[in-house]
């Protein structure tokens, strides 16, 4: 990072993913969903498979695990013939109803998450979100989370963009564009996966991983307790390390911890120094 000929800037807004990150600890809306409709068709993937592609748009994630060989291989005995875009278009048909009519049992705000969006606030800075989920499923989420003090002032649905969804940049600079954000190096991307990390790297933003309470450790809070500290301590370790491979700045447990963090990117940005 290079701070050379560069102008301080002020932090502006935070922009956050919603499953495993302000909502459902685990993020275990998606994952169980995405089992369920592949044994609609009589395909068998594990909740570590349909973690894999996590953070991608819904179809595109569909479209990834029917491109794995085991999956295509399934896929090939069910059918007689390798998966195309028109299957993706049928298993994502059969996915949007499953995903709309649960994604309310899903929707219990991460601890802290509310009185940290409150904080952001009463600093003067912005909210922004965006996730994979598309609109019809935000739709049903959003209302739900607002009961409980989840209320971005922006949200992009995974669907609604024609340039695309993660790893690409366009739903953070779309969040960007709609709070009149002057500069991405004011922002702060917060995510749980690693397309998530990557979409906040691309956009210029610094990018902000969360391990115990998203998909790379993949776990409830019921299932972590149950844990040895040892255990924990390695899915953390392993969670890490993968969110900082992508390009995370930071890495925390859940965002509860974001307020330390966001102390040191401010002292940062005042040093003139960027992402």
């Amino acid at each position: 990072m290079s701070t050379a000929n560069k102008s301080p800037i002020a932090l502006e807004a935070v922009i956050f993913d919603w499953a495993g990150t302000l909502v459902d600890f685990g993020s275990l809306a998606p994952t169980q969903i995405f089992v369920d409709a592949f044994k609609s068709f009589d395909i068998d993937i594990t909740l570590q498979q349909a973690r894999g592609p996590m953070g991608l748009s819904k179809w595109q994630h569909i479209r990834t695990l029917l491109d794995d060989a085991d999956i295509a291989g399934q896929w090939q005995r069910y059918t007689g013939r390798a998966p195309t875009d028109k299957d993706v278009d049928a298993i994502y048909a059969r996915f949007m109803p499953m995903q709309i009519a649960k994604v309310g049992e899903y929707s219990q705000p991460i601890d802290g998450a509310a009185q940290m969006l409150a904080w952001l606030r009463e600093r003067g800075l912005k909210v922004g979100s965006c996730s994979g989920y598309p609109r019809e499923v935000l739709n049903v989420l959003l209302p739900l989370a607002a009961k409980e003090g989840i209320a971005p002032d922006h949200v992009v649905a995974g669907d609604e963009l024609q340039a695309g969804g993660r790893p690409g940049p366009y739903m953070a600079l779309a969040n960007v564009l709609a709070l009149k954000i002057g500069d991405v190096a004011g922002c702060i991307k917060v995510d749980d996966t690693v397309p998530g990390i990557e979409e906040g790297i691309r956009a210029g933003m610094w990018s902000v991983g969360v391990s115990l309470s998203g998909n790379e450790v993949g776990y409830t809070r019921q299932q972590l307790a149950a844990l040895e500290p040892a255990e924990v301590a390695a899915l953390k370790v392993q969670a890490e390390e993968k969110l900082r491979a992508a390009g995370a700045h930071y890495v925390i447990d859940s965002v509860a911890d974001l307020p330390e963090v966001v102390a040191q990117i401010e002292a940062r940005l005042k040093t003139g120094e960027r992402p």
